[in-house]
């Protein structure tokens, strides 16, 4: 099994010697990459120049993008821990997974309950290396990656690497961070959601965030810009569109909500909106 320790950990002052090899390993290091770009923002050292270039120019956009993307990766915990304790959630299939930052999404479950199973699943080589390397669960637990794209639920569920680690036949957390605004509307990513809800039994849950237009028109216009001209696809949706990602099951409260002020820790935020994004989680009944 091919381990992180046999990958160059790329910073800002590798050459390229490094980057070539990272290339030889499949690893298109010529363009950005959102998962690198959010490794960036977190402070990780698993990005390229490109991917620097795309978040720093985001970053003028958006000079608190940092902020809005650790309130992001928050949410997270908080959802995986609202599934686990709340909802019994023991299985969890983390769709977008990005480069591992700890703590991870079998990290959080395992902390509420042990024996959690969790299946990680994202299309970029950098995050296959780390992934399998640094996804260790406890002995109780089970986690496995898979090198897929959520564009194909059906090839996805017929994996027999998610098969061997979820019990289909019982619930499933559905985890879509901050990954359906690669999606263009053209791809219907209504459609692909639609067919992974409609794989998952009853008592199954979906928690998911995107960013949106909805609070400050005007500089996430401009985020899209900058990511279509890096020739990345990201795509800000609407409340009402994000709504739709849920539809026929129903919404744990506070609904569809600023990610800020879904069930924060502690004291409500001063500005739920300072953070770009919608979130929100729901169950099938």
């Amino acid at each position: 099994m091919t381990t992180s320790q046999d990958f160059p950990q790329q910073g800002p002052q590798d050459d390229a010697a490094e980057l070539s090899q990272w290339e030889r390993f499949g690893v298109d290091t010529t363009t950005p990459h959102s998962a690198r770009v959010y490794d960036y923002w977190l402070g990780g050292k698993t990005n390229f120049p490109p991917d620097r270039a795309m978040g720093q120019a985001i970053e003028q956009a958006v000079p608190s993008v940092k902020e809005m993307a650790k309130a992001n990766r928050a949410f997270q915990g908080r959802a995986v821990r609202h599934l686990a304790r709340e909802h019994g959630i023991r299985q969890f299939l983390d769709l977008g997974t990005g480069i591992p930052t700890s703590p991870n999404t079998h990290e959080i479950a395992e902390s509420v309950s042990p024996g959690t199973r969790v299946v990680y699943v994202d299309n970029d080589p950098i995050v296959l290396a780390h992934a399998r390397a640094l996804m260790v669960s406890s002995p109780a637990s089970r986690t496995t990656y898979i090198h897929a794209d959520l564009r194909k639920p059906e090839e996805l569920f017929a994996d027999p690497a998610l098969t061997s680690t979820l019990d289909l036949s019982r619930p499933v957390g559905l985890l879509m961070i901050a990954v359906l605004m690669l999606i263009a509307d053209e791809d219907d990513p209504w459609g692909r959601v639609a067919a992974l809800r409609d794989a998952l039994p009853a008592g199954s849950c979906i928690a998911l965030t995107t960013p949106t237009p909805d609070f400050d028109p005007e500089a996430v216009g401009k985020v899209a810009e900058a990511a279509r001209a890096g020739g990345m696809t990201l795509v800000p949706r609407s409340y009402d569109d994000v709504v739709r990602f849920f539809d026929g099951w129903e919404l744990v409260e506070p609904g569809v909500a600023p990610v800020l002020a879904w069930r924060p820790d502690g004291e409500p935020p001063a500005d739920p909106k300072a953070a770009y994004y919608w979130g929100g989680v729901a169950i099938k009944r």
